[in-house]
C-alpha cells in the first residue's frame, strides 16, 4: 500500500474528519475494519491501519528497551494511540486529547505518507511547507543518502 496525496478537509463539531474514498480503498478500511490514530511527529497526528501499525510495532520492538528515549517514546506513543471506526460516510472521529495535541480545530490537511496518513492543522501544515519546501533538494539528498548507507 502506497499512500500519497494532499487533501484539504474540514473537521466538524463532533471532531470527525472524512477520509477520501480513494484512501479508504487503498487502506482497505471501512465498516468493521478499524484505524488507529496516534501522535505523529512535527505537530501532526498519524493514522494507521492495524497492519501498518503492527509493522511499525515490529520495527520499534527492534530498538533497545534499555535506552531511555526508546522507553519514553514507546510509552508516549502507545498510551495515546486510539482505535477509531470508519462510519457509513467514511469519517473517523479524532479523539479530543489527540485533536488538542495537534491543534486541530476546523481546517485540516490529510496527507498520504507512504504507509500511513497524517492529519495536520491547516495552519501548521502551511508553516511546515513554508519552512521546508525551499530546502527540498537538500532534504532529499540527505534522506536518500541515509537510505543507501
Amino acid at each position: 500500500m502506497l499512500l500519497t496525496g494532499t487533501f484539504a478537509r474540514s473537521i466538524d463539531e463532533k471532531q470527525r474528519i472524512a477520509v477520501p474514498k480513494l484512501l479508504r480503498e487503498m487502506m482497505g478500511c471501512g465498516l468493521g475494519k478499524p484505524l488507529f490514530v496516534t501522535p505523529g511527529t512535527d505537530g501532526a497526528l498519524a493514522i494507521y491501519t492495524e497492519e501498518s501499525l503492527e509493522r511499525f510495532a515490529t520495527q520499534l520492538a527492534q530498538a533497545s528497551p534499555n535506552e531511555q528515549h526508546v522507553r519514553a517514546f514507546t510509552r508516549l506513543f502507545y498510551a495515546r494511540a486510539q482505535r477509531v471506526d470508519v462510519d457509513h460516510q467514511g469519517r473517523i472521529r479524532i479523539p479530543a486529547d489527540l485533536a488538542k495535541l495537534a491543534g486541530l480545530e476546523t481546517d485540516a490537511v490529510l496527507l498520504g505518507v507512504q504507509d500511513h496518513l497524517e492529519i495536520w492543522a491547516a495552519n501548521r501544515w502551511a508553516d511546515y511547507l513554508s519552512d521546508k519546501q525551499d530546502r527540498y533538494d537538500e532534504i532529499a539528498e540527505a534522506a536518500l543518502r541515509g537510505s543507501r548507507e
